[in-house]
Protein backbone atom coordinates (compact mmCIF):
# COMPACT_ATOMS: atom_id res chain seq x y z
CA UNK A 1 0.00 0.00 0.00
CA UNK A 2 1.28 3.62 -0.89
CA UNK A 3 0.72 6.48 1.52
CA UNK A 4 0.57 9.40 -0.31
CA UNK A 5 0.12 13.21 -0.62
CA UNK A 6 -1.67 15.35 -2.86
CA UNK A 7 0.34 19.05 -3.82
CA UNK A 8 -1.84 20.88 -5.87
CA UNK A 9 -3.32 24.04 -5.65
CA UNK A 10 -7.00 24.08 -7.47
CA UNK A 11 -9.19 22.26 -5.67
CA UNK A 12 -11.18 20.69 -8.33
CA UNK A 13 -8.14 19.62 -9.86
CA UNK A 14 -7.57 17.78 -6.01
CA UNK A 15 -10.66 16.52 -6.09
CA UNK A 16 -10.16 14.60 -9.35
CA UNK A 17 -7.07 12.96 -8.52
CA UNK A 18 -8.37 11.74 -5.15
CA UNK A 19 -11.38 10.20 -7.09
CA UNK A 20 -8.63 8.68 -10.04
CA UNK A 21 -6.58 7.11 -6.51
CA UNK A 22 -9.86 5.56 -5.76
CA UNK A 23 -10.00 3.87 -9.08
CA UNK A 24 -6.81 2.82 -9.45
CA UNK A 25 -6.61 1.32 -6.12
CA UNK A 26 -8.74 1.81 -2.96
CA UNK A 27 -5.64 0.87 -0.85
CA UNK A 28 -4.41 3.97 -1.47
CA UNK A 29 -4.30 6.33 1.50
CA UNK A 30 -4.11 9.85 0.95
CA UNK A 31 -2.27 11.30 3.92
CA UNK A 32 -3.38 15.31 3.56
CA UNK A 33 -3.70 17.55 0.62
CA UNK A 34 -1.85 21.30 0.23
CA UNK A 35 -2.06 24.09 -2.02
CA UNK A 36 1.15 26.30 -1.42
CA UNK A 37 4.79 25.40 -0.88
CA UNK A 38 4.19 26.47 2.78
CA UNK A 39 1.44 23.98 3.27
CA UNK A 40 3.30 21.41 1.00
CA UNK A 41 6.59 21.76 3.59
CA UNK A 42 4.63 21.01 6.59
CA UNK A 43 2.44 18.53 5.56
CA UNK A 44 5.19 16.01 4.04
CA UNK A 45 7.36 16.76 7.31
CA UNK A 46 4.69 15.76 9.53
CA UNK A 47 3.33 12.91 7.54
CA UNK A 48 6.70 10.76 5.74
CA UNK A 49 4.53 10.02 2.51
CA UNK A 50 6.21 7.53 0.11
CA UNK A 51 4.68 9.07 -2.90
CA UNK A 52 4.31 12.84 -3.56
CA UNK A 53 2.09 14.04 -6.40
CA UNK A 54 3.37 17.78 -6.58
CA UNK A 55 1.76 20.61 -9.18
CA UNK A 56 4.87 22.08 -10.68
CA UNK A 57 2.98 25.59 -10.04
CA UNK A 58 1.96 26.43 -6.93
CA UNK A 59 1.29 29.38 -4.70
CA UNK A 60 3.48 31.41 -3.37
CA UNK A 61 6.33 29.61 -5.80
CA UNK A 62 6.25 25.88 -7.04
CA UNK A 63 7.04 22.63 -6.37
CA UNK A 64 10.59 22.48 -6.46
CA UNK A 65 10.34 25.42 -3.92
CA UNK A 66 9.06 22.49 -1.61
CA UNK A 67 11.34 20.11 -2.63
CA UNK A 68 14.71 22.60 -2.06
CA UNK A 69 12.63 23.30 1.68
CA UNK A 70 12.57 19.74 2.83
CA UNK A 71 15.51 17.77 5.00
CA UNK A 72 14.52 14.83 4.40
CA UNK A 73 14.19 13.45 0.68
CA UNK A 74 12.78 10.26 0.93
CA UNK A 75 10.13 9.61 -1.01
CA UNK A 76 9.09 9.08 -4.56
CA UNK A 77 7.57 12.58 -6.60
CA UNK A 78 5.19 12.48 -9.46
CA UNK A 79 5.24 15.95 -10.64
CA UNK A 80 1.65 17.02 -12.56
CA UNK A 81 1.61 20.64 -14.64
CA UNK A 82 -0.57 21.98 -17.36
CA UNK A 83 1.43 22.63 -20.04
CA UNK A 84 5.03 21.60 -21.45
CA UNK A 85 7.17 23.39 -18.74
CA UNK A 86 10.31 25.00 -18.63
CA UNK A 87 11.16 22.26 -15.97
CA UNK A 88 10.59 19.44 -18.56
CA UNK A 89 13.99 19.04 -18.98
CA UNK A 90 15.51 18.96 -15.32
CA UNK A 91 12.88 16.69 -14.88
CA UNK A 92 13.48 13.97 -17.20
CA UNK A 93 17.69 14.45 -16.49
CA UNK A 94 16.59 13.04 -13.22
CA UNK A 95 14.76 10.18 -14.19
CA UNK A 96 11.61 11.66 -12.37
CA UNK A 97 8.20 10.86 -13.12
CA UNK A 98 5.48 13.96 -14.60
CA UNK A 99 1.90 13.58 -15.75
CA UNK A 100 0.78 16.41 -18.31
CA UNK A 101 -3.19 17.51 -17.86
CA UNK A 102 -5.80 16.52 -17.90
CA UNK A 103 -4.32 13.30 -16.19
CA UNK A 104 -5.00 10.16 -17.68
CA UNK A 105 -5.74 7.58 -15.33
CA UNK A 106 -3.77 4.75 -16.72
CA UNK A 107 -0.49 7.39 -16.97
CA UNK A 108 -1.25 8.17 -13.04
CA UNK A 109 -1.50 4.42 -12.35
CA UNK A 110 1.78 3.34 -14.28
CA UNK A 111 3.19 6.07 -12.51
CA UNK A 112 2.36 4.85 -8.90
CA UNK A 113 2.95 1.36 -9.81
CA UNK A 114 6.68 2.16 -10.76
CA UNK A 115 7.00 4.31 -7.20
CA UNK A 116 5.57 1.29 -5.67
CA UNK A 117 8.68 -0.92 -7.08
CA UNK A 118 11.27 1.61 -6.06
CA UNK A 119 12.54 1.02 -2.60
CA UNK A 120 15.96 2.24 -2.04
CA UNK A 121 15.71 5.77 -0.32
CA UNK A 122 19.35 6.72 -1.08
CA UNK A 123 18.32 6.87 -4.74
CA UNK A 124 15.39 8.54 -4.51
CA UNK A 125 17.26 11.66 -2.47
CA UNK A 126 20.00 10.88 -5.23
CA UNK A 127 17.60 11.69 -7.84
CA UNK A 128 15.68 14.71 -6.39
CA UNK A 129 19.49 16.23 -5.79
CA UNK A 130 19.86 15.75 -9.39
CA UNK A 131 16.92 17.40 -10.52
CA UNK A 132 17.82 20.63 -7.80
CA UNK A 133 20.99 21.01 -9.58
CA UNK A 134 19.63 20.64 -13.10
CA UNK A 135 17.51 23.64 -12.34
CA UNK A 136 20.18 25.15 -10.95
CA UNK A 137 21.89 25.59 -14.15
CA UNK A 138 25.38 26.01 -12.92
CA UNK A 139 27.19 23.05 -13.28
CA UNK A 140 29.08 21.81 -16.34
CA UNK A 141 29.54 18.05 -15.80
CA UNK A 142 26.54 16.90 -13.78
CA UNK A 143 24.63 13.23 -12.79
CA UNK A 144 21.88 12.46 -14.88
CA UNK A 145 20.21 9.28 -14.15
CA UNK A 146 19.68 6.42 -16.39
CA UNK A 147 17.21 3.84 -16.02
CA UNK A 148 17.93 0.35 -16.53
CA UNK A 149 16.78 -3.06 -16.48
CA UNK A 150 18.72 -3.28 -13.57
CA UNK A 151 17.83 0.35 -11.56
CA UNK A 152 19.08 3.58 -11.50
CA UNK A 153 22.12 4.54 -12.73
CA UNK A 154 23.58 7.95 -11.87
CA UNK A 155 26.58 8.72 -14.59
CA UNK A 156 28.06 12.27 -14.72
CA UNK A 157 27.68 13.68 -18.08
CA UNK A 158 31.62 13.88 -18.58
CA UNK A 159 31.68 9.92 -18.66
CA UNK A 160 29.74 9.41 -21.23
CA UNK A 161 32.07 8.82 -24.72
CA UNK A 162 28.81 8.73 -26.80
CA UNK A 163 25.22 7.10 -27.44
CA UNK A 164 24.76 4.68 -30.02
CA UNK A 165 20.79 3.70 -31.21
CA UNK A 166 19.44 0.69 -30.71
CA UNK A 167 15.79 0.43 -31.79
CA UNK A 168 13.57 1.82 -29.27
CA UNK A 169 16.49 1.81 -26.31
CA UNK A 170 20.02 3.74 -26.51
CA UNK A 171 23.46 2.18 -25.54
CA UNK A 172 25.77 4.39 -23.14
CA UNK A 173 29.60 3.76 -23.51
CA UNK A 174 31.46 5.12 -20.61
CA UNK A 175 35.13 6.15 -20.83
CA UNK A 176 35.47 2.92 -18.85
CA UNK A 177 34.04 0.74 -22.12
CA UNK A 178 30.93 -0.01 -19.69
CA UNK A 179 27.90 -0.05 -21.81
CA UNK A 180 24.37 0.82 -20.23
CA UNK A 181 21.38 0.01 -22.06
CA UNK A 182 18.57 2.46 -21.92
CA UNK A 183 14.72 2.06 -22.87
CA UNK A 184 14.37 5.39 -24.21
CA UNK A 185 15.15 6.18 -27.90
CA UNK A 186 17.99 8.49 -28.81
CA UNK A 187 16.29 11.13 -29.48
CA UNK A 188 15.31 12.04 -25.65
CA UNK A 189 19.03 12.12 -24.87
CA UNK A 190 19.52 14.14 -28.16
CA UNK A 191 17.87 17.56 -25.88
CA UNK A 192 18.86 16.16 -22.17
CA UNK A 193 22.57 16.51 -23.73
CA UNK A 194 22.63 19.04 -25.96
CA UNK A 195 23.83 21.95 -23.35
CA UNK A 196 26.85 19.05 -22.44
CA UNK A 197 28.62 19.13 -25.51
CA UNK A 198 26.82 16.78 -27.04
CA UNK A 199 25.86 16.18 -30.75
CA UNK A 200 23.77 13.81 -33.12
CA UNK A 201 26.21 12.99 -35.39
CA UNK A 202 24.46 10.51 -37.59
CA UNK A 203 20.81 9.20 -37.18
CA UNK A 204 22.79 6.05 -34.73
CA UNK A 205 24.79 7.65 -32.55
CA UNK A 206 25.08 11.11 -30.47
CA UNK A 207 28.92 12.20 -29.22
CA UNK A 208 30.84 13.57 -26.45
CA UNK A 209 32.49 16.11 -28.52
CA UNK A 210 35.47 16.75 -25.27
CA UNK A 211 35.69 12.80 -26.64
CA UNK A 212 37.02 13.35 -29.87
CA UNK A 213 40.19 12.23 -30.98
CA UNK A 214 40.19 13.21 -34.66
CA UNK A 215 37.85 13.33 -37.91
CA UNK A 216 38.89 10.96 -40.21
CA UNK A 217 38.19 12.67 -44.33
CA UNK A 218 38.75 9.07 -45.79
CA UNK A 219 36.37 6.73 -46.72
CA UNK A 220 33.61 8.36 -46.86
CA UNK A 221 34.64 10.82 -43.15
CA UNK A 222 34.20 9.42 -39.76
CA UNK A 223 34.75 10.01 -36.20
CA UNK A 224 37.83 8.61 -34.11
CA UNK A 225 36.37 9.24 -30.45
CA UNK A 226 39.31 8.66 -27.52
CA UNK A 227 38.50 4.91 -27.30
CA UNK A 228 39.65 4.62 -30.28
CA UNK A 229 35.90 3.62 -31.69
CA UNK A 230 34.69 4.50 -35.30
CA UNK A 231 32.02 6.67 -35.43
CA UNK A 232 29.75 7.72 -38.61
CA UNK A 233 28.93 10.97 -39.13
CA UNK A 234 26.47 12.35 -42.18
CA UNK A 235 27.36 14.54 -44.49
CA UNK A 236 24.59 17.22 -44.00
CA UNK A 237 25.88 17.25 -40.33
CA UNK A 238 30.06 17.30 -41.00
CA UNK A 239 30.03 20.87 -41.76
CA UNK A 240 28.36 21.55 -38.24
CA UNK A 241 30.69 19.31 -36.26
CA UNK A 242 33.46 21.04 -37.70
CA UNK A 243 32.00 24.69 -36.70
CA UNK A 244 31.51 23.21 -32.67
CA UNK A 245 35.13 21.44 -32.52
CA UNK A 246 36.52 24.45 -33.70
CA UNK A 247 34.53 26.11 -31.04
CA UNK A 248 35.49 23.21 -28.34
CA UNK A 249 39.42 23.96 -28.72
Amino acid sequence: MLNLVIVEDEQHNREDLKDQLKEINPAIQVLGEAASVSEAVELINQTQPDVVLMDIELHEGNGFDVINRLSHLSFDVIFTTAFEHYALKAIKFSSLDYLLKPIVPEELQSALHKASLRKNENQRRQQLEILLASLDNKQDNRNICLSTADGIEFIQTNNILYCEANGSYTNFILKDNQKLIVSKHLKEYESLLADHDFMRVHNSFLINLKEVKRFVKSDGGYILMNNNATISISQKRREDFLVKMAGLR
